[in-house]
Protein backbone atom coordinates (compact mmCIF):
# COMPACT_ATOMS: atom_id res chain seq x y z
CA UNK A 1 0.00 0.00 0.00
CA UNK A 2 1.11 3.35 -0.63
CA UNK A 3 2.89 5.80 2.17
CA UNK A 4 -0.08 6.99 4.28
CA UNK A 5 -1.43 10.98 3.24
CA UNK A 6 -1.06 13.70 5.06
CA UNK A 7 -4.90 13.92 5.51
CA UNK A 8 -4.53 10.40 7.28
CA UNK A 9 -1.79 11.39 9.53
CA UNK A 10 -3.83 14.74 10.39
CA UNK A 11 -7.10 12.40 10.99
CA UNK A 12 -4.94 9.86 13.46
CA UNK A 13 -3.52 13.36 15.07
CA UNK A 14 -7.09 14.58 15.57
CA UNK A 15 -8.27 11.00 17.03
CA UNK A 16 -5.43 10.69 19.36
CA UNK A 17 -6.17 14.42 20.98
CA UNK A 18 -9.79 13.55 21.45
CA UNK A 19 -8.40 10.65 23.39
CA UNK A 20 -6.85 12.89 24.86
CA UNK A 21 -9.32 15.01 25.64
CA UNK A 22 -11.25 11.98 26.80
CA UNK A 23 -8.48 11.46 29.55
CA UNK A 24 -8.68 15.06 30.58
CA UNK A 25 -12.78 14.73 30.89
CA UNK A 26 -12.34 11.85 33.20
CA UNK A 27 -9.30 13.37 35.39
CA UNK A 28 -11.95 16.25 35.56
CA UNK A 29 -14.86 14.01 36.66
CA UNK A 30 -13.08 12.50 39.33
CA UNK A 31 -11.80 15.63 41.13
CA UNK A 32 -14.74 17.80 40.20
CA UNK A 33 -17.51 14.83 41.05
CA UNK A 34 -18.81 17.47 44.37
CA UNK A 35 -19.58 19.80 41.37
CA UNK A 36 -21.65 17.01 39.20
CA UNK A 37 -23.66 16.33 42.05
CA UNK A 38 -24.17 19.95 43.11
CA UNK A 39 -25.61 20.29 39.52
CA UNK A 40 -27.20 16.91 39.16
CA UNK A 41 -29.55 18.16 42.31
CA UNK A 42 -30.09 21.34 41.14
CA UNK A 43 -31.35 19.91 38.14
CA UNK A 44 -33.47 17.21 40.52
CA UNK A 45 -36.82 18.19 41.43
CA UNK A 46 -36.68 15.64 44.30
CA UNK A 47 -33.84 16.26 46.12
CA UNK A 48 -33.19 20.26 45.18
CA UNK A 49 -34.64 21.34 48.83
CA UNK A 50 -32.19 19.25 50.27
CA UNK A 51 -29.52 20.67 48.57
CA UNK A 52 -30.77 24.02 49.27
CA UNK A 53 -31.84 23.67 52.96
CA UNK A 54 -29.31 21.44 53.98
CA UNK A 55 -26.53 21.04 51.73
CA UNK A 56 -24.37 18.79 49.28
CA UNK A 57 -23.83 16.26 52.02
CA UNK A 58 -26.98 15.78 53.02
CA UNK A 59 -27.42 15.27 49.23
CA UNK A 60 -24.89 12.24 48.98
CA UNK A 61 -26.23 10.80 52.08
CA UNK A 62 -30.03 11.36 51.36
CA UNK A 63 -32.94 8.62 49.83
CA UNK A 64 -32.71 9.35 46.65
CA UNK A 65 -28.69 8.66 45.50
CA UNK A 66 -26.70 10.78 42.81
CA UNK A 67 -25.21 8.54 40.14
CA UNK A 68 -21.93 7.62 40.35
CA UNK A 69 -20.09 9.62 38.24
CA UNK A 70 -16.54 7.97 38.38
CA UNK A 71 -16.74 4.40 37.76
CA UNK A 72 -19.11 4.94 34.80
CA UNK A 73 -16.69 7.56 33.43
CA UNK A 74 -13.77 5.17 34.11
CA UNK A 75 -15.61 1.99 32.44
CA UNK A 76 -16.74 4.84 29.34
CA UNK A 77 -13.44 5.73 29.12
CA UNK A 78 -11.56 2.79 28.50
CA UNK A 79 -14.05 1.10 26.77
CA UNK A 80 -14.37 3.85 24.02
CA UNK A 81 -10.62 4.80 24.31
CA UNK A 82 -9.63 0.94 23.32
CA UNK A 83 -12.14 0.87 20.69
CA UNK A 84 -10.83 4.06 18.84
CA UNK A 85 -7.33 2.94 19.40
CA UNK A 86 -8.28 -0.39 18.01
CA UNK A 87 -10.15 1.12 14.96
CA UNK A 88 -7.40 3.79 14.46
CA UNK A 89 -4.96 0.49 13.92
CA UNK A 90 -7.51 -0.83 11.29
CA UNK A 91 -7.76 2.92 9.17
CA UNK A 92 -4.09 3.25 9.59
CA UNK A 93 -3.49 0.40 7.56
CA UNK A 94 -6.65 1.14 4.79
CA UNK A 95 -9.76 -0.49 6.72
CA UNK A 96 -13.04 1.72 5.20
CA UNK A 97 -14.94 0.02 7.62
CA UNK A 98 -13.02 1.41 10.31
CA UNK A 99 -13.21 4.75 9.09
CA UNK A 100 -17.14 4.30 9.09
CA UNK A 101 -16.85 2.57 12.62
CA UNK A 102 -15.03 6.25 13.98
CA UNK A 103 -17.26 7.97 12.09
CA UNK A 104 -20.26 6.45 13.44
CA UNK A 105 -18.63 6.20 17.19
CA UNK A 106 -17.83 9.89 16.82
CA UNK A 107 -21.07 11.06 15.70
CA UNK A 108 -22.92 9.59 18.59
CA UNK A 109 -20.38 10.69 20.97
CA UNK A 110 -21.18 14.10 19.94
CA UNK A 111 -24.99 13.31 20.41
CA UNK A 112 -24.08 12.89 23.79
CA UNK A 113 -22.07 15.84 23.94
CA UNK A 114 -24.95 17.94 22.80
CA UNK A 115 -27.52 16.27 25.42
CA UNK A 116 -24.76 17.08 28.18
CA UNK A 117 -24.88 20.74 26.95
CA UNK A 118 -28.32 20.89 27.47
CA UNK A 119 -28.61 19.45 31.12
CA UNK A 120 -26.80 22.68 32.70
CA UNK A 121 -23.25 20.51 33.58
CA UNK A 122 -20.47 22.84 35.55
CA UNK A 123 -18.79 24.72 32.76
CA UNK A 124 -15.75 23.25 32.54
CA UNK A 125 -17.51 20.35 31.37
CA UNK A 126 -18.93 22.49 28.92
CA UNK A 127 -15.74 23.56 27.70
CA UNK A 128 -14.76 20.44 27.22
CA UNK A 129 -17.90 19.52 25.42
CA UNK A 130 -17.08 22.03 23.05
CA UNK A 131 -13.18 21.49 22.42
CA UNK A 132 -14.81 17.57 22.19
CA UNK A 133 -17.45 19.10 19.43
CA UNK A 134 -14.80 21.35 17.17
CA UNK A 135 -12.61 18.41 17.28
CA UNK A 136 -14.97 16.15 15.64
CA UNK A 137 -16.17 18.56 13.41
CA UNK A 138 -11.98 19.47 12.43
CA UNK A 139 -11.50 15.22 12.26
CA UNK A 140 -14.38 14.73 9.64
CA UNK A 141 -12.21 17.28 7.11
CA UNK A 142 -9.26 15.09 6.61
CA UNK A 143 -11.10 11.64 8.02
CA UNK A 144 -13.03 12.07 4.40
CA UNK A 145 -10.63 13.81 2.28
CA UNK A 146 -10.02 12.42 -1.09
CA UNK A 147 -6.29 11.92 -0.38
CA UNK A 148 -7.70 9.48 2.41
CA UNK A 149 -10.10 8.17 0.07
CA UNK A 150 -7.60 7.42 -2.17
CA UNK A 151 -5.50 5.73 0.47
CA UNK A 152 -8.31 3.45 1.31
CA UNK A 153 -9.14 2.10 -1.98
CA UNK A 154 -5.63 1.66 -3.28
CA UNK A 155 -5.29 -2.00 -4.59
CA UNK A 156 -2.77 -3.49 -1.66
CA UNK A 157 -1.85 -6.20 -4.39
CA UNK A 158 -0.55 -3.23 -6.84
CA UNK A 159 2.77 -3.39 -7.98
CA UNK A 160 4.75 0.22 -8.05
CA UNK A 161 6.04 1.05 -11.28
CA UNK A 162 9.38 0.70 -11.05
CA UNK A 163 11.53 2.53 -13.76
CA UNK A 164 13.41 -0.29 -15.80
CA UNK A 165 17.45 0.12 -16.09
Amino acid sequence: MDERPASLTLALRLLAALVVLGAVAVVLIVTRQDDLIRSWAEGNPAVREVLNTRGLEAVKEGSVQPPRFVPVAITLYVVLAGLTAVLGVFLNNGYEWARLGITVLLFFSAVAGIAGLRVGQPVVFDVCTVVGLALFAAMMVPLWHPDTTAYIHADPEAEPLRPTA
